[in-house]
């Protein structure tokens, strides 16, 4: 940080300091005038130099939406904050500042040049976001730890590098070390890499050694090993994103967790009396006959979920297609009709753009007035019955998704009932092997030891009995809680999706929502060409409107 700045008081970056740079950074000459006469607008900023300022916080700049470039160097600043809007910001200098930690730069994801030169900072981090990172100067600071080169592995687009100033260049294998660990980099501190060549380095070798050669050479060993663990790691996270994407295709679907045995662990997760007469004999195999059984019912709800929405999928691009289909042709029609009456009044109308006189104009109006009068009418018939027939097709829709929708819940239902089925079976049996064991208990014929914590619920019939018909409660609230989900869910999807088709029915006033296959609302591209040209077909007509 510079003298002068110390000399002076903090100053704080308020509307009147920005206001008074931006007017003059702004455009000079009669431009410039004009701009400042007006005002400019913080929003349509592209640059902002605030150097020696010596400002001590960042704040205020939520409006320069726009801002591509930010000069921020030589002040006192401390942190950095205060830059969550500036998502287009290209280049950043922080430089001569006091800054001890990287942060605050989480929304800067189009950032290639970051200039943090002459801080304070002594670890490089919190950088994860700056994807397309391209030049970045941390000379001049506090870092010590090669390890901190490492983590700028991960910045595959950066080519400049300056570290000069740093405990960390003053290790001996400090050029060795980054040369061998960022392949990618083009200059470091201000040098370009390979410039030099190290002809005597292997003797046995006729062509000389380039600098990055040899690092590479020299740091083979441990770079093979960090190579191994980033794909180790680099093929966790894509199995994890694959994982991720799976289940949110399975959430679409509304049959997530049930391609398994989710449902049924969920049922004994908090069954604590469950658990406890898991102890007894032969209850093992019952339980394992169970969940077979019951993942078995839950696949088959799994694979029905897929299927169905997969036909839900069909219905709504098929839907998408048809509407798309019909304006397209409607446009052919109006534009194959306005070509046709253009050509045939092209010169009357050319005289009628050309004629000063608005007698002569509306004489001739009048003239043609009984063609221009069909040409409209028939453009506002052909526009009523696109909008008849897009009705007609939601209509359609509409019925054939509530069926599909309809028919899933009904098939989905008779399927939970037989989850149902099964737990109701598995709580008879479990009942009369927990009789059978009390009488042994009573007569003393068991022969099994129990934990004490088991031998506790079999003190006489009503314990036992409650204690089996608590865990049957709990394993069927699991099972309705599911059903009720995935209905309440499926069944508000369904409705979203109708009410948005259904607000569709004013086209002859607005374009028309189109239903994507997720499920989401979009503009048809076709419609907003399809409404420009009837605005287009009005602006034509509205010069050879017949006189009232």
């Amino acid at each position: 940080m510079n003298l002068l700045c110390n000399s002076l008081e903090p100053r704080v970056m308020d509307d009147d300091m920005l206001k008074l740079v931006v007017r003059e950074q702004g455009p000079q000459e009669e431009a410039g005038q004009l701009a400042k006469q007006e005002g400019i607008l913080f929003k349509d900023v592209l640059s902002l130099k605030l150097d020696f300022q010596n400002i001590l916080r960042i704040d205020n700049l939520w409006q320069f939406e726009s801002l591509r470039k930010l000069q921020l160097d030589n002040n006192i600043i401390e942190r950095i904050e205060g830059l969550e809007n500036l998502t287009h910001l290209v280049w950043l200098d922080l430089s001569f500042n006091n800054i001890e930690a990287i942060e605050g730069l989480d929304a800067l994801v189009n950032l290639e040049d970051l200039s943090l030169f002459n801080n304070r900072i002594s670890k490089i981090d919190s950088l994860d976001a700056l994807v397309k990172l391209q030049v970045l100067s941390l000379g001049n600071n506090q870092i010590g730890n090669m390890m901190n080169i490492i983590y700028l592995r991960r910045f595959k687009d950066l080519r400049a590098l300056s570290l000069s100033g740093n405990p960390v260049a003053k290790a001996e294998d400090y050029r060795m070390f980054i040369w061998a660990y960022l392949p990618g980099l083009v200059y470091l501190d201000s040098r370009r890499i390979d410039d030099h060549m190290e002809a005597g380095a292997f003797p046995g070798r006729k062509q000389p050694v380039f600098e990055k050669e040899l690092a590479e050479i020299k740091h083979q060993y441990s770079l093979d090993e960090l190579k191994h663990r980033e794909n180790q790691i680099q093929a966790q996270l894509e199995e994890e994103q694959a994982q991720r994407k799976e289940l949110e295709e399975y959430k679409a679907a509304f049959v997530e967790h049930l391609n398994g045995s989710f449902l049924f662990d969920s049922m004994y997760a908090e069954d604590v009396e469950g658990k406890k007469l898991a102890y007894l004999p032969s209850v093992g195999e019952l339980l394992e006959s169970y969940k077979d059984k019951f993942v078995i019912i839950c696949l088959h709800i799994f694979e029905y979920g897929l299927k169905q929405q997969k036909k839900r999928k069909v219905e709504l691009d098929t839907f998408s297609e048809c509407v798309h289909e019909a304006i397209q042709e409607n446009q052919e029609q109006g534009k194959h009709r306005i070509a046709k009456f253009e050509e045939k009044h092209l010169l009357s109308l050319s005289a009628i753009r050309d004629e000063s006189d608005m007698t002569n104009i509306e004489m001739k109006i009048v003239e043609h007035g009984k063609d221009i009068t069909e040409l409209y009418n028939v453009l506002m018939t052909q526009e009523m019955q696109l909008v008849e027939q897009l009705e007609e097709m939601i209509n359609m829709f509409e019925r054939n998704i509530v069926d599909l929708v309809g028919l899933f819940i009904e098939n989905v239902q008779s399927l939970m009932a037989q989850c149902r089925d099964l737990e109701t079976h598995h709580h008879e049996k479990l009942l009369e092997i927990c009789i059978n064991t009390l009488e042994k208990i009573v007569k003393g014929e068991l022969d099994e030891d129990l934990p004490d914590d088991v031998r506790a619920l079999f003190v006489d019939k009503d314990t036992i009995v409650n204690a089996v018909g608590t865990s049957h409660d709990i394993h069927l609230l699991k099972i309705d809680n599911r059903e009720d989900e995935l209905v309440t869910r499926i069944n508000s999807w369904c409705t979203q999706l109708v009410n948005k088709v259904s607000d569709a029915t004013g086209l002859a006033d607005a374009p028309m929502p189109l239903v994507t296959s997720r499920g989401a609302v979009e503009i048809c591209p076709g419609e907003r060409i399809l409404f420009a040209v009837r605005n287009g077909e009005r602006n034509k007509m509205k010069d050879c409107r017949i006189p009232h």
